[in-house]
């Protein structure tokens, strides 16, 4: 069962959707998934359609609302990568966060729901990710190829809930001596799990995407699967 909800801003400036995806028997656990730049787009529902299927009630945010609502972007184009480029490019960080706050205290409530919240999110919104596992009280996250978390090291400190991330050690967004920093500076923080796919590019585990490996998706979201079974199942 897939629909979409209103999540009011905590700031009073309106409004944004979410697409829900639920369990057939309308319970579970709260998985909040996190955009690329491409917006809730068919690879996002379907992620939630997927959580869903695994017992997970799935809530995906627009987080690119305040710039235009309802972006919907695959990745075959170049036109269609320049448009995602100009929404990644003027994300308001700080305003996102806040909406992801507002999304978590939505999904702590939302009928059906645990009261168990985990968050994952891939590219962009693995960055997110991995400050909402700083930001917010979310029980258990997972980050896919998180760009720039190389300069939110310092924020290690405030993750004190389960962080899983996956590093493609042959990220074209995220090169070896960013990858170096990040398994340095996290490696003293025991909340935080680190594995490397050898031979992989950025968005490795995007379904349909151009750098789609099987093998290590698999892995991946294996990982990820039992991960989510520990922390929010449990």
């Amino acid at each position: 069962m897939a629909d979409y909800i209103d999540i009011k801003a905590t700031d009073d400036s309106g409004s944004f959707k979410a697409y829900v995806a639920t369990p057939d028997n309308g319970k579970g656990p709260v998985v909040i998934a996190l955009q690329e730049i491409f917006g809730v787009n068919e690879g996002m529902r379907q992620i939630c359609d997927d959580l869903a299927r695994d017992g997970y009630i799935a809530i995906c945010p627009d987080l690119f609302w305040r710039m235009k609502p309802g972006v919907d972007i695959s990745d075959k184009t170049k036109e269609e990568w320049d448009e995602a480029f100009y929404y990644f490019q003027n994300f308001n960080h700080v305003k996102g966060m806040q909406d992801i706050a507002a999304t978590v205290e939505v999904a702590r409530n939302i009928k059906g729901g645990s009261g168990k919240v985990g968050a994952v999110g891939y590219c962009l919104g693995g960055l997110l990710a991995f400050k909402t596992s700083a930001e917010t009280d979310v029980d258990a996250a997972v980050c896919y190829y998180g760009v720039g978390i190389d300069t939110k090291l310092d924020d290690k400190n405030k993750i004190t809930t389960p962080l899983l991330m996956h590093i493609a050690e042959e990220d074209g967004f995220v090169d070896k001596d960013a990858q170096a920093r990040i398994r340095d500076g996290l490696s003293d923080n025991g909340n935080i799990t680190m594995h490397s796919y050898a031979g992989v590019d950025h968005a490795f585990a995007r379904p349909d995407g151009v750098n789609w490996n099987g093998e290590a998706a698999t892995l991946a979201n294996t990982r990820t699967a039992t991960f989510f079974e520990k922390y929010l199942k449990g």
